[in-house]
């Protein structure tokens, strides 16, 4: 054969090849087509019946008799009450663990739908309003949808694959361990060690028809911190008997600006502290006893995390000190995120898998975000890599970058993002499972 008759012969193969490879990817997303209804009526369910962190107990049913009825290996009530689902293909192969969360907020809706939540329950001892606005019923609802596409394509589908439907990812109530960490600590892994894991999230930042992702620190990893004042409670009129926790606090919340702003180094990585909750008096001519901070570190950088939470107990106790209070502090608090860091090598695999999954146009850039997840947990935990990509949720006609973002109560999900999510994240699992169409 000469080398035009090879060089010929080369790209028919090639063409066959992609050619196939582009019937594969249709023939997958017809089958996500025909489960939108029913993924669009698990979602609307979902969002009617919203639960708080570690309360998710009506989702883990719908989710595990779901599972159930398509065949899958079963454990429920794991770190309270998340749900895993186990596949295992006819064939040999590697084995994929994908996370969805299943925890709504402490929001009260203010969306117009028809199916908007109108739920309440009790957070940090008040009655509160509770809302899917984080998306996390898309996220439970479309991994339901590859559940179900891949327990049709099981006789030829390569490895085994665990699906966890995890509780409590907004994080635990004080007081009470859960999400990730937990089903971890439970056992998790113990009978199934992933080669790798997956997971994604809806984002009002992005226009709906998109997905994203981006390689190494693609989250900030998140610390909470509490800070009480203890002070001398003395009457409003006469400051001077007292020792007023109010203003120390609002002088630790002051110096503290200056952890960013002065001591770190943010050439190398961005890095964020926030006061959230500053509770102090009962009453408006009473200097009270005491006064309490909240809130959240978060930084793409270790030693500037650790420099951060060090810098942020030096302020407060000397702050304290200077004025004649104490302080008892709890830097960090509970658990803590690390960084999202999605493994380089497996981030280039994923985007091949969604480029296919819904067009390389249709793939937008994505810089660092400053939201955290307890998502790393999972492949830390197993020295797993792991990828964790954003689904756009916002639709046609509304500006993302002035769209209500994730946590508000008017974030609006554009149904539209389905569809895009499931086939996302199918592709990108049978792609690393390697499944071909026979």
């Amino acid at each position: 054969m000469n080398r035009s008759a090879t060089l010929a012969a080369t790209i028919a193969i090639l063409f066959a090849s992609g050619a196939a490879r582009a019937a594969e990817t249709s023939s997958t997303n017809a089958k996500v087509d025909a489960e939108v209804p029913q993924i669009t009526a698990w979602r609307r369910d979902l969002h009617q019946h919203p639960e708080l962190s570690n309360h998710e107990t009506r989702t883990a049913q719908i989710v595990a008799a779901e599972l159930k009825k398509l065949g899958y290996d079963v454990r429920t009530g794991i770190a309270h009450t998340g749900v895993v689902g186990v596949l295992k293909g006819a064939k040999p192969g590697p084995k994929l663990a994908i996370r969805a969360d299943m925890d709504a907020l402490p929001v009260t809706e203010q969306v117009d739908l028809p199916f908007a939540s109108h739920a309440t329950g009790e957070y940090l001892g008040k009655t509160v309003g509770v809302m899917h606005a984080c998306g996390h019923d898309a996220h439970t609802a479309m991994l339901l949808g590859v559940a179900s596409v891949l327990a049709q394509l099981k006789a030829q589908l390569p490895g085994e694959v665990m699906l966890i439907f995890q509780p409590a990812e907004e994080g635990a109530a004080p007081g009470e361990e859960g999400g990730a960490p937990l089903m971890v600590k439970e056992g998790l892994f113990k009978d199934f060690k992933p080669d790798a894991v997956f997971g994604m999230h809806v984002r009002s930042a992005m226009p709906v028809g998109t997905v994203a992702v981006l390689s190494g620190g693609e989250l900030a990893s998140s610390d909470t911190f509490r800070i009480v004042i203890h002070g001398r409670q003395s009457h409003g009129a006469q400051p001077w008997a007292g020792i007023d926790p109010i203003v120390i606090g609002a002088e630790i919340v002051l110096d503290a600006q200056t952890i960013v702003s002065r001591q770190l180094d943010i050439n190398k990585q961005p890095a964020v502290v926030t006061f959230g909750i500053f509770n102090g008096g009962q009453r408006f001519n009473i200097v009270p006893e005491t006064a309490e901070l909240h809130g959240t570190v978060r930084a793409f950088d270790e030693g500037m995390r650790a420099q951060a939470l060090k810098s942020l107990r030096n302020i407060a106790e000397h702050v304290a000190a200077a004025n004649g209070a104490t302080i008892t502090a709890d830097i960090p608090l509970g658990d803590s995120n690390p960084v999202t860091d999605n493994d380089p090598a497996l981030t280039a695999r994923v985007r091949a898998s969604l480029e296919k999954a819904v067009g390389a146009d249709h793939v937008i850039p994505t810089a660092r975000w400053t939201a955290s997840e307890d998502f790393p947990y999972y492949g830390l935990s197993t020295k797993t890599p792991s990828v964790y990509f954003f689904v756009g949720a916002t639709g046609a006609g509304i500006d993302p970058a002035t769209a209500p973002v994730n946590h508000s109560p008017k974030f609006l999900l554009d149904e539209g993002a389905l569809a895009v999510g499931t086939k996302a994240m199918l592709q990108a699992a049978l792609d690393f499972l390697g499944y071909a169409a026979g």
